[in-house]
């Protein structure tokens, strides 16, 4: 097993471009692909030069294998590490990167060899700036990622065959409060930058509660602030509900991508020019601070 790149792949979400990145050091990636035999064989066409597959077993969740992904990690020894948003993607890469002792970015969008070093872009604030981090040591990055074309022909695949996972079982799976997953709820909350301070998401969670709805939240809040994992946008979840309640969203394409099947979108925000208001069915220029607690004396009415 060899290759300057290696993605960890648990899913086949940018599967195909973060191949196409990886291979920018100069060599196909090797593809760590913890899942189904379907995840091998995408991989395998996805113009990895190796893939290795590792299937849990019954009941036991991707992330159970860290200690066995990061164990193929060092012993390869990469410069980039690569993995999608999804969550047992980003668990391993975790793992994975801490035993390589990676430096490790969020966000990225591209990657190019710089002599000695790996540069990584990544896209901060909705897409408005493209930041590049620079790294002599190995670098972990989870993709942004886009969607892209698979190329032709198939790597090999080798099963690997590391042990017993950790001791980690799927103890309870049921839906979340306010109609289940953002994808499948019929009303949805959303919030950005105009939430002010973390400790806020309780009033927009409150809100969200009153309406029956599901709550997300726009990239930078989720890839620079970390409140939440999901979020709503071209690069994240596209939803469809009835409903989409837009709070302190300045709504940058990328996030109304992901609205764009939205029947009835309503917005709150300070800037009458937010481009928020060009998708919304109703807006309110206001503070949502003071809007936000009306509705919800409103509703309690």
């Amino acid at each position: 097993m060899s290759g300057a790149a290696w993605v960890i792949a648990t899913d086949t979400k940018y599967l195909v471009s973060m191949v196409t990145a990886g291979a920018a050091l100069g060599a196909a990636p090797t593809v760590v692909a913890v899942g189904p035999r379907d995840l091998a064989e995408a991989a395998a066409e996805s113009g990895a030069g190796q893939v290795v597959w590792l299937e849990p077993t019954a009941g036991t969740p991707a992330e159970a294998y860290g200690p066995a992904v990061a164990a193929l990690v060092t012993a390869a020894g990469p410069r980039l590490l690569l993995a999608s948003s999804a969550a047992a993607a980003r668990t391993l890469l975790g793992a994975a990167a801490a035993a390589l002792g990676a430096a490790t970015v969020s966000g990225a969008i591209a990657v190019e060899a710089s002599g000695d070093k790996v540069a990584v872009k990544c896209s901060r604030l909705g897409g408005a700036v493209v930041e590049t981090f620079e790294a002599a040591g190995p670098v972990a990055a989870v993709c942004q990622g886009y969607d892209a074309p698979a190329p032709g022909g198939a790597a090999p695949i080798e099963s690997a065959d590391l042990g017993q996972p950790a001791a980690l079982t799927i103890a309870d799976e049921h839906p979340a409060p306010g109609g289940g997953g953002l994808t499948e709820a019929e009303r949805v909350v959303g919030f950005g930058r105009g939430i002010k301070v973390r400790a806020d998401m309780a009033m927009v969670e409150e809100l969200a509660a009153a309406l029956n709805a599901a709550v997300g939240c726009t990239m930078p809040v989720a890839d620079d602030y970390k409140w939440m994992d999901q979020y709503i946008g071209r690069s994240g979840l596209s939803i469809a509900p009835k409903l989409y309640l837009a709070l302190g969203i300045q709504g940058s394409p990328q996030h109304t991508q992901g609205i764009r099947d939205v029947k009835v979108v309503a917005a709150i925000n300070t800037d009458p020019e937010a481009p928020i208001f060009r998708r919304a069915t109703y807006g309110i220029v206001a503070d949502l601070y003071e809007v936000v607690p009306e509705i919800l004396a409103a509703l309690k009415s």
